[in-house]
C-alpha cells in the first residue's frame, strides 16, 4: 500500500507541477512523511526529482536555455553539499516557515495581472539563487517553487522555463544525492522508494505535456503565480505546531 500511494501521489504530482511551472514536492512531502517518516523525506524527495526531472529533460530538451544553466551549475553543486551536510548535523525547524512567507511574498514579484516582467534579471542572476536555492533544499528536501519569479522575469514562460529548471534541477539532486549517500543519510530503503516516485512520474509528465501544449501562456501564468502562493500558506500550515508554542 505504501508503494501504490507512493506511486499515485508521484504521477498526480508530476502532472500538476507541470501545468503550475513546478512544486511536485509539495505533494510528495506529506505523503511521504506519512509513509515512511520525517526523516525520510529529504533522500526519498531527492532520489524522486532526479528522476522524474531527468525525464522532463528528456521531453523538453529543445527549449533548454544553456547560458542560464552554466551560470546555474556552480552555485547548485555547492549549496546542495552544504545543505545535506547541515540536514545530516541539526535539525532547523523554522527554515519552512521563512520559506513559506518568502513564497507568498514573491508573488508580488511576478506583476499580478500583467504580462510584462515586474523586474529585470540577468543570466548571472541564478549564480546566487542557485546557491542559496540548493542550500535550502538540501536541509528541508524542496523549496517548492522558489525561483520561479526568477525564471518569469528572466522571460521564460511554459516549455522554456519548465526545461531550463528541470535541467537545473537534476544537478542540485545529484549532489545532494552523492552528499546524502557520503553523510550515511541515503539508505537502500530510501532510495529504493525514491526510485519507485521517480519511476511513477513518467505518465504524470507525459500527459502534462499534452495538456501545456493547449493552454496559453497567458492561462500558464496565472496558473504558476496561484501555486506559488498557495506552496507558501500550505508550507505555514503545515508548521502551525511551531506557532503555538512560540
Amino acid at each position: 500500500m505504501e508503494i501504490v500511494g507512493l506511486a499515485l501521489a508521484s504521477s498526480i504530482s508530476w502532472f500538476l507541477s507541470t501545468l503550475a511551472g513546478g512544486g511536485s514536492p509539495l505533494i510528495l512531502i506529506p505523503v511521504i512523511g506519512l509513509c515512511l517518516g520525517a526523516a525520510a523525506v529529504p533522500p526519498v524527495v531527492t532520489t524522486g526529482m532526479l528522476l522524474g526531472n531527468i525525464q522532463r529533460v528528456w521531453i523538453y530538451w529543445r527549449y533548454i536555455d544553456w547560458q542560464v544553466m552554466w551560470w546555474y551549475l556552480p552555485g547548485s553543486i555547492v549549496g546542495a553539499v552544504l545543505g545535506a551536510f547541515v540536514f545530516t548535523q541539526t535539525n532547523i525547524k523554522w527554515l519552512p516557515v521563512l520559506l513559506g512567507i518568502f513564497l507568498i511574498l514573491s508573488t508580488l514579484s511576478y506583476g499580478v495581472g500583467k504580462n510584462k516582467p515586474s523586474f529585470k534579471v540577468s543570466a548571472w542572476y541564478f549564480l546566487p539563487a542557485a546557491l542559496i536555492y540548493a542550500f535550502l533544499s538540501g536541509i528541508i528536501g524542496s523549496t517548492g517553487p522558489m525561483l520561479n519569479p526568477l525564471y518569469f522575469n528572466y522571460g521564460m514562460v511554459k516549455e522554456d522555463m519548465i526545461a531550463t529548471k528541470a535541467a537545473n534541477v537534476v544537478v542540485v539532486h545529484i549532489a545532494k544525492m552523492i552528499a546524502y549517500a557520503a553523510f550515511g543519510a541515503l539508505t537502500p530503503a530510501y532510495l529504493f522508494y525514491g526510485i519507485i516516485i521517480g519511476i511513477a512520474a513518467f505518465p504524470g509528465n507525459w500527459v502534462g505535456q499534452i495538456v501545456l501544449e493547449k493552454i496559453s501562456k497567458e492561462r500558464f501564468r496565472q496558473l504558476v503565480v496561484v501555486f506559488v502562493a498557495f506552496s507558501g500558506m500550505l508550507m505555514l500550515w503545515e508548521q502551525r505546531a511551531l506557532f503555538v508554542v512560540w
